[in-house]
Parts: C-alpha cells; structure tokens; sequence
C-alpha cells in the first residue's frame, strides 16, 4: 500500500491533499502527481481547489465558534450558517474568475505551474479575503 500510484482506499485523498497532489492526473501513466500542472484545466482546478480547500479551512473553526458563543440568542445563532455560506459561496464565485485569470496568464506565458503554486495562489486568495475583512476596508468606501 506504501508505493501505489493511483490510491485506494479512504486515507487516499486525505493523502493526496496534504502532500499536494491535489490535481488526478489522466494519461498512460508515465507522469507523477509532483510533475507541473501543463494544461489550462489542471492549472485551474489545483488553484481553484486550494482556494476552497483552505477557505473552508478558515470559515468552519469561525461558524462553529460563531454557532458556539451565539448559540442562546434567538437571532444571532444564524450567523454560523452565513458565515459557513461565505465560505462555499465566496471560492465558487470569485474563487473560480481568479483562479481561471490566473490559469490564463501562465497557459499565456507558456509557463508550467508546479503544485506548490497552485497552494501559494489558493491559499493567497483566502488570506486576500481575510485581510479585506478584518481590515473593514469595504465599509470605508
């Protein structure tokens, strides 16, 4: 079980999200899940699920903490699940225009992206989104 390719198995995907080989690859075999991400479709989706990976990473501890101390409040305890929609909903939407620009301008560049890029891009589009709110810098406008 230690050398297989393609996985089986329930810790199989847990597997491959934590050592980044986030993106299935398909073909005769010949590549590996550490070889750079070529394609429009592979740049997009490793950008795009790291996105949601860590964003819902970021808003379930807030909507469970949000449900937890606002859990008496006849109103306030709905905020967890706007809260928890802001994480699913935010990455689809936006998520999927950054993550297809950012796809673009390295298929355009002729550039090859490696998994690690693909985590820094997703996971800089969650910090984006987390500075912008902590920071108010919406309300200011």
């Amino acid at each position: 079980m230690e050398g297989g390719e393609a996985g089986g198995g329930g810790g199989g995907l847990l597997q491959q999200i934590l050592s980044l080989r986030l993106v299935p690859r398909m073909g005769n075999g010949t590549t590996t899940y550490s070889s750079p991400l070529s394609t429009f479709p592979e740049m997009w989706y490793g950008v795009f699920l790291w996105a949601v990976v860590s964003s819902l990473a970021f808003h379930v501890p807030a909507a469970l903490l949000a449900l937890f101390t606002l859990r008496h409040h006849k109103y306030g305890r709905f905020m967890s699940v706007s809260v928890l929609l802001m994480g699913i909903v935010g990455p689809i939407t936006a998520g999927t225009l950054t993550s297809a620009a950012i796809a673009g301008v390295y298929r355009a560049a002729g550039k090859k992206m490696i998994p690690f890029e693909a985590l820094i891009f997703g996971v800089g589009q969650t910090f984006c989104v987390v500075v912008v709110s902590f920071l108010r810098i919406l309300a200011t406008l």
